[in-house]
């Protein structure tokens, strides 16, 4: 069993695919075919079902690729151990963000971060906030930028309180309450709201609210991104709720001052076991102090 195997195995898995595994690995799948079938006569068991259509894990499949994934990382954590050890950050620094982040700019210090640490592989993955802190939870992700509520707890991360903001209305610019100064939530019950998807916490946020002030509201339009959102407000098919750091950047459309509206606070999450060189330097860009790397 090599580590190349189980690169592999994590190909096929995520693709469902031999074929899109072996285009990710760059090899042919000939090869890659090979490979895998060595792996399942050492192991003695079928890590997949084949057939014409599709490819999955088999029970036995399932109980490998949680070990074969850590294996990787681990090889992955001691290359960059080697590289810190000369003075160089190496490895790979994997990130989350809600769409909405307006607490740092986030492309400006990723900017900044590859300039100082170009052979770091950076990912980022956008996400809803409690999905993101449990990928950190489960060593997924190095650190995410979250927007939850004021009461929000974080379990079994570190944190850090990065902003803390009120949300305003966001509408089109010929709506009537464009020109408005300032709203309150009883003026906003009877508008058709574009929002996230319900049970997040960008949309309990604003349900909560509403619920406390004993009113009611419609939700016609839910969306994954803020992209989506703000076109169809502009189209003025809803109006939305957003926090004002983030919509004041939204080009055609306005923002108005709800005095009673939803609190939002941006908070920084990161792993608490021994963070990768990588992470380390990323935390320390922003500023932030976590725990020792690793080793």
């Amino acid at each position: 069993m090599d580590l190349q195997q189980m690169r592999y195995v994590l190909a096929v898995a995520e693709t469902a695919s031999f074929t899109r595994a072996a285009e990710h690995c760059h090899v042919v799948q000939s090869a890659l075919s090979h490979q895998v079938a060595r792996l399942e006569k050492e192991l003695g068991a079928r890590l997949f079902e084949r057939t014409s259509r599709r490819v999955r894990l088999t029970t036995a499949g399932e109980a490998f690729l949680p070990a074969a994934r850590q294996a990787l990382e681990a090889a992955e954590r001691a290359r960059a151990e080697v590289a810190a050890a000369t003075g160089e950050v190496r490895g790979r620094l994997a990130l989350g963000t809600i769409p909405t982040v307006a607490a740092v700019d986030l492309p400006a210090v990723l900017g900044e971060y590859r300039a100082r640490h170009p052979q770091v592989r950076i990912t980022l993955r956008g996400g809803a906030s409690e999905r993101l802190a449990e990928q950190v939870r489960e060593g997924l992700l190095d650190a995410a930028f979250l927007g939850v509520q004021p009461g929000f707890r974080t379990r079994g991360v570190c944190d850090r309180e990065l902003a803390h903001g009120r949300h305003v209305a966001v509408v089109a610019a010929g709506h009537p309450l464009a020109e408005k100064g300032e709203v309150d939530l009883r003026c906003l019950a009877g508008e058709v709201f574009v929002d996230f998807a319900e049970g997040t916490a960008a949309r309990a946020q604003s349900e909560e609210v509403f619920a406390a002030a004993g009113l009611r509201r419609e939700v016609a339009f839910e969306v994954s991104g803020v992209e989506l959102m703000a076109r169809l407000v502009r189209h003025g098919l809803g109006i939305a709720l957003l926090p004002a750091a983030f919509a004041v950047g939204l080009a055609g459309l306005r923002c108005v001052p709800v005095k009673d509206g939803p609190v939002r606070v941006e908070r920084l999450v990161w792993s608490r076991s021994g963070l990768s060189p990588a992470a380390s330097a990323f935390l320390e860009l922003l500023g932030v102090e976590g725990p020792p790397p690793a080793g």
